[in-house]
C-alpha cells in the first residue's frame, strides 16, 4: 500500500483472496505492508493502517501492487524489494496502473502486460519489450501476472485462486462474494 492507492485495486483483491483464506485449502493470512504502519490517505480519501511495516513484514508468496497515485512509489528502494520479493519466487501481481511499477523495476521485460486504458502508453514507453495487451483484463505471465484497472483486479484474484487452488475454490469464492462478472450495462 502507498500513498494514494485506488480503494478497490487493493479493497477487491483484497476482499477475493481474505475470503479464500476462509476456506481450509486457501492462505493462512492476507495482510496489507507499506513503509510504515501509519495511516496512508488512499486515492479518493479513504484512510487505512497497514498492517505490517516493510522493515517487520512477513515473508510473503504473493504481493499485490495497487495501482493510482504510483509515483508516491516509484524509486529504487522499492524497485528493489520487488526485484527481491521475485528473486525469492513471490508471484507478484499488480492492478491498474501498478504495472508502471512493475515495469520500471524490470519485472516485465519481454513480456506481455496488462494496466488501466488510461496508463497503456505511458506502458509502451517503460521497460523494454513489453507487449502491452490492451483489451485484456490480466496477463498470466508466470511469476507476474498484471490486470487492468480497477475491478480487473477481482478477475485478477479470482484467477489467482483458480491457478493455485483450482476452479471449484475460485467459483465457491465467486459465489461468497457475490461477483458476476458480467455486469448489466
Amino acid at each position: 500500500m502507498f500513498e494514494g492507492a485506488e480503494e478497490l485495486d487493493f479493497a477487491g483483491p483484497w476482499e477475493v483472496l481474505s475470503a479464500w483464506s476462509r476456506m481450509d485449502s486457501g492462505p493462512a493470512e492476507v495482510s496489507t505492508v507499506a513503509e510504515s504502519r501509519d495511516p496512508l490517505r488512499c486515492a479518493h480519501g479513504l484512510c487505512v493502517t497497514p498492517d505490517h511495516a516493510w522493515a517487520g513484514a512477513p515473508a510473503y508468496d504473493l504481493v499485490v501492487l495497487p495501482g493510482g497515485r504510483v509515483d508516491n512509489v516509484r524509486n529504487e528502494v522499492v524497485f528493489e524489494r520487488l526485484r527481491a520479493l521475485a528473486g525469492r519466487g513471490t508471484l507478484m501481481a499488480s492492478v491498474c496502473n501498478g504495472a508502471l511499477v512493475f515495469a520500471e523495476a524490470g519485472l516485465l521485460d519481454g513480456k506481455p502486460a496488462a494496466t488501466h486504458w488510461s496508463a497503456v502508453d505511458a506502458l509502451r514507453k517503460t521497460g523494454r519489450g513489453i507487449e502491452v495487451r490492451e483489451d485484456a483484463r490480466y496477463v498470466d505471465t508466470g511469476q507476474v501476472i498484471t490486470a487492468a484497472g480497477v475491478s480487473a483486479g477481482i478477475d485478477m484474484a479470482l484467477y489467482l485462486i483458480k491457478r493455485l487452488d483450482g476452479e471449484d475454490a475460485a467459483r465457491q469464492v465467486r459465489r461468497y462474494i457475490q461477483y458476476e462478472p458480467a455486469p448489466p450495462v
